[in-house]
C-alpha cells in the first residue's frame, strides 16, 4: 500500500499554483508563441504538431528518471537547479529567429527545456503531496492545474505579444524564463518532505522506490487508473494547435495571442479550481470522465458553429473552462492514488503514461486536419475523447468496479494517478 502522511505544516493552496507555472509556461511557449510564428514562417500544421509532440516526450518517460529526484538531493535542490537551467534554455530558443532554416535547432532545444523543467515537476509533485491531506486532494490537483493550465496562457498568450510587438524577438523568451526562475521562491514557504524510502545506499533507496510502485501497479484499482491515464480523455489536444488553425476563423495574431494565451489561461485556472473542489465531492475517477465527455461535446460544438472569430473566441473559451475541470481531476486523481514516500517516481509513472494520449491525440488531430480540415480535426478528437470513456466504463463494469455517481463517495486512497 502506498505509504499516507499527514503533511507537517499546511500550506497555503496557491503555493502548489505558483510551483507549476514553469510547465505550464514552457507548454504554451512552444503550443502557442513558437507554434504561430513558425506557420507563419511557412511550417505546415502537421510539422507544427509533430513540434508540439516531440516537446510532450520527456513527459510520457520522465518516470525513468523519477528515481534520481527521489534517492538524491533534496527536492527544494531540484527545483530550485531545473528552473534556473529550464530559463536559461528558454532564452537560447527565443534567440534563434523561428525560420524553417531553423526548424530543427528549434526541435533539440525545446526537447532540452521540457526534460529539464520534468525535474522541476518531479519536485513540485513530493513538496505538494507531502502538504496536502487526503481530504484536500482535489483542491489541491486545481490549484497546481490551474498553475499548469494559467502558466500555458501566460507562456501564450504573453510569449506571442512579447515577439510580436517588442522590437528584440527574444525579449519574450527572457521574460518567460525569469518568470520560471522566480517560480522557485514559492518552495521556502513548504517543507522538505521526509526521506523515509530512502537506504542505507543509493541500491537500497532504489530498491524501496521499486516496491512502492509495484504496490501501486499490482492493485487492482492502481491497474484501473494506469488504463484510464492511456486513454485520450479530457487530453485537451485541440488547445495544442488553436494558433495554428485560428485562420480559418479569420482570427488575428492580436486575437490568437488574448484567447489563446491570457484568457485561456485565465479562464483554465477558474476550471481548475471549480473542478478540483468537485472532484473532492465525488468519486475522482467519475468526475474524470465525466469532464472528458462535456470537452468532446465541446470540439462538437466549435465544428458546428459559424467559423467566425467571434465564435472563435467562445467556444476556445468554453473549451478553456472545460479543460480546466479535466486536467483538476486528473491532479485530484493522482494525489489520491500515490500517497507520500516516493512520490516523484509514483506521481511520475501516472503523469507519463497519461501524456501519452494527449501526444498521440495531437498527432491524430494534425492528421484529421490535414484529411478532412479543421472541422475533422474536431470530430475526430470528438470521436476519441467518447469512446474512450465508453471503453473506460465498460473495463470498470467488467472489473467489478463500476463508476460511481453518488455525491459525496471518496475513492480509496490508494494506487490512483494521472
Amino acid at each position: 500500500m502506498p505509504e499516507h502522511v499527514e503533511p507537517a505544516r499546511s500550506a497555503h493552496p496557491v503555493l502548489f499554483l505558483i510551483l507549476f507555472l514553469p510547465l505550464g509556461i514552457t507548454s504554451g511557449y512552444v503550443t502557442v508563441t513558437l507554434a504561430y510564428l513558425l506557420v507563419h514562417a511557412g511550417a505546415s500544421v502537421t510539422a507544427v504538431a509533430g513540434l508540439v509532440a516531440l516537446s510532450l516526450f520527456p513527459q510520457t518517460w520522465k518516470v525513468v528518471w523519477a528515481p534520481i529526484v527521489d534517492a538524491t538531493l533534496s527536492n527544494k535542490s531540484w527545483y530550485f537547479i531545473s528552473a534556473i537551467i529550464t530559463g536559461a534554455l528558454m532564452l537560447a530558443t527565443a534567440v534563434i529567429p523561428p525560420t524553417l532554416a531553423n526548424f530543427g535547432l528549434i526541435e533539440i532545444l525545446v526537447l532540452l527545456f521540457n526534460i529539464t523543467m520534468s525535474f522541476n515537476c518531479m519536485a513540485a509533485d513530493a513538496l505538494m503531496a507531502h502538504a496536502t491531506p487526503m481530504d484536500e486532494k482535489g483542491r489541491a490537483g486545481g490549484w497546481s492545474q490551474a498553475g499548469n493550465l494559467g502558466g500555458a496562457g501566460l507562456g501564450g498568450g504573453a510569449g506571442l505579444w512579447l515577439a510580436q510587438h517588442v522590437t528584440n524577438i527574444w525579449t519574450s523568451g527572457a521574460v518567460l524564463g525569469g518568470v520560471c526562475i522566480l517560480s522557485s521562491l514559492a518552495v521556502l514557504f513548504l517543507d522538505e518532505p521526509p526521506f523515509a524510502h530512502r537506504g542505507a545506499n543509493l541500491a537500497q533507496g532504489l530498491r524501496n522506490i521499486v516496491r512502492e510502485v509495484w504496490s501501486i501497479i499490482r492493485q487492482r484499482s492502481g491497474l484501473l487508473v494506469i488504463v484510464l491515464m492511456t486513454l485520450p480523455i479530457g487530453a485537451g489536444a485541440a488547445a495544442n494547435l488553436w494558433s495554428a488553425v485560428a485562420g480559418d476563423w479569420q482570427a488575428s495574431a492580436d486575437l490568437v495571442a488574448l484567447v489563446t494565451g491570457v484568457l485561456s489561461g485565465l479562464l483554465s485556472m477558474l476550471g481548475c479550481l471549480a473542478g478540483g473542489y468537485l472532484s473532492d465531492l465525488m468519486d475522482r475517477r467519475t468526475a474524470y470522465a465525466v469532464f472528458g465527455v462535456l470537452l468532446a461535446l465541446c470540439a462538437m460544438g466549435m465544428a458546428v458553429a459559424p467559423h467566425t472569430p467571434a465564435m472563435f473566441v467562445v467556444w476556445t473559451s468554453v473549451y478553456s473552462v472545460v479543460l480546466g475541470f479535466c486536467y483538476a481531476g486528473f491532479g485530484a486523481v493522482t494525489l489520491e492514488a500515490i500517497g507520500a514516500g516516493a512520490v516523484a517516481t509514483k506521481y511520475n509513472l501516472i503523469a507519463s503514461i497519461s501524456n501519452i494520449p494527449i501526444a498521440y491525440q495531437t498527432l491524430i488531430d494534425g492528421w484529421g486536419h490535414k484529411r478532412w480540415g479543421s472541422n475533422g480535426m474536431l470530430w475526430v478528437e470528438a470521436a476519441c475523447g467518447i469512446a474512450a470513456v465508453v471503453f473506460f466504463a465498460l473495463l470498470a463494469a467488467a472489473a467489478r468496479r463500476p463508476l460511481q455517481f453518488s455525491i459525496g463517495a471518496q475513492a480509496p486512497g490508494a494506487g490512483r494517478g494521472a
